[in-house]
Order: C-alpha cells, then structure tokens, then sequence
C-alpha cells in the first residue's frame, strides 16, 4: 500500500526558510515521477512542482526561484526546500505521486507570519 508521509512544516517568519520531507512506501520510488501541491485555507489545491525520476523539475510560477524541489532515492524520500517565505505561500503542503489513484500525503502547515 502506498503511503506518503509529509513532515517539516511550521511557523515561520516572512523571509524565513523551511525544508519539507515526504517519506514514501510501498512502491518503487525511483520509477515515478513526484510532485508537491498546497493548499491554502478556502482555495482549491495547487500544484507547486514537479520532479520527474531523472531529477528534471518544473515549478509553478508563483514559487519559482524561491523554492527547489528534490529527491534521495536511495531514501525514498522527496523534499521541498522553501527559501524567502511569504504569508502567500501559507498553506497544507502535500507530496503527492500523479500515477496513483488517490497517492496523496496526510500534509504538513506552513504558515508564514509576522
């Protein structure tokens, strides 16, 4: 069964930087390509970025330059390193693996603050 585990998130300060973690299990990590999506109170969820298994990423627009998307294979784990916070960014962020049915992680807070 496959299972997501996010973690990392918390209170951070605007211009702060948080590293985010999604430990997967129960398949082939290396073989599919990851993503992390948010979603923020009252919005619909969105994607953020994608890391395809050759290590080749995308980001969305709004987090461009400001947050890296990565992956240890060897620890089956993804990872968002997110750089220059700001209260937009403050949403549930999820791992979340697009050739499952419903692969989708608990989620992990990220609220930025003053």
């Amino acid at each position: 069964q496959v299972q997501l585990v996010e973690s990392g998130g918390g209170l951070v300060q605007p211009g702060g930087s948080l590293r985010l973690s999604c430990a997967a299990s129960g398949f082939r990590f290396r073989n599919y390509l990851m993503t992390w999506y948010r979603q923020a109170s009252g919005k619909e969820r969105e994607w953020v970025a994608t890391i395809t298994t050759l290590g080749d990423t995308r980001y969305a627009d709004s987090v461009k330059g400001r947050f890296a998307i990565s992956r240890d294979n060897a620890k089956n784990t993804l990872y968002l390193q997110m750089n220059s916070l700001k209260p937009e960014d403050t949403a549930v962020y999820y791992c979340h693996r697009p050739a499952g049915v419903n692969d989708w992680g608990q989620g992990t807070q990220v609220t930025v603050s003053s």
